[in-house]
């Protein structure tokens, strides 16, 4: 089991510098940032990018894997972000995870003055996303022609430190986009069914997406053991830094449902992912017992 952290871009880098710093001190196997313009009622508060938020923490790091958690079509057209995907990836001399999704709705669209799209519009502007952001990591000289996208003559020189490709992380719980996540992703990653009022649902929902994917991976020819499994766990009701036993039990039961990796959030003084910096001390102790189960 490998485990991660994810540091909310919502603090001058005096602060999260420290952060990511005691992450790779700490033991995490990777940390993350979100990719937003802005995030829930957090976008009247502090907010930072998450490209440049990672290449100071590449700079400040020398071990953990760092990645995007996740970036979106909502801003993002694949041409000039893979232009900073592969600068990220030399700069942390190859310890990028790219970690992509479909993009929802709120202020990242409507920041922009855009029309909300139907859920079914924004899977099938995903699959572009998908399609092109792939291409241009492993191709030079790309042209694509989609309803969403249009690239020309693209380039991706030199390429990214990671061979074939930077890993891309595809964040999916939907049909179409577990069989896209199947298709495209070097991993995958769940919320579960964030609208679960109990633990014991939320876990039967994770059961069910993870059984989902493993037949979406068989449908699309590969492999279903070759593939990464990322669970966010605190997309439970329970908040996984709540306390160590807490994390132990929800890494414990991710393990059995087959995940290889658990990803948690740095605790924040109120509001989400509201906890004590104690709890999370206490947790990376455990880490060499938990990496083992």
């Amino acid at each position: 089991m490998r485990i991660g952290i994810v540091i909310l871009p919502d603090e001058r880098w005096s602060i999260a510098g420290r952060r990511w710093r005691r992450a790779e001190e700490y033991g995490f196997d990777h940390a993350w940032t979100y990719d937003h313009i802005g995030w829930r009622d957090l976008v009247d508060g502090p907010w930072f990018d998450a490209v440049p938020t990672l290449t100071a923490a590449a700079m400040a790091t020398r071990r953990i894997r760092l990645g995007t958690y996740v970036a979106s079509p909502n801003f993002r057209h694949p041409v000039p972000f893979v232009r900073s995907v592969l600068a990220l990836d030399d700069i942390s001399q190859g310890r990028l995870l790219l970690g992509v999704g479909a993009g929802g709705t709120g202020h990242d669209t409507s920041v922009l003055g855009g029309t909300e799209l139907s859920a079914r519009e924004r899977v099938d502007r995903f699959a572009e996303f998908l399609e092109l952001t792939g291409r241009l990591l492993g191709e030079d000289h790309i042209s694509f022609q989609g309803d969403y996208y249009t690239a020309v003559d693209a380039r991706n020189l030199p390429g990214p430190v990671q061979q074939p490709r930077t890993p891309m992380i595809v964040a999916a719980n939907g049909p179409r986009s577990l069989r896209l996540a199947a298709k495209h992703g070097d991993g995958w990653v769940t919320i579960g069914d964030a609208e679960a009022t109990d633990a014991e649902a939320w876990w039967a929902s994770v059961a069910r997406l993870r059984r989902r994917f493993d037949e979406a991976l068989t449908e699309a020819g590969r492999d279903p053991g070759a593939v990464n499994r990322y669970l966010n766990l605190d997309s439970a009701p329970v908040s996984s830094m709540s306390s160590a036993d807490a994390f132990t039990d929800a890494t414990g039961r991710a393990a059995e449902l087959g995940f290889t990796d658990v990803v948690a959030h740095w605790p924040r003084a109120s509001g989400w992912y509201a906890g004590s910096e104690k709890t999370l001390e206490t947790v990376a102790g455990l880490l060499p017992k938990l990496r083992k189960i």
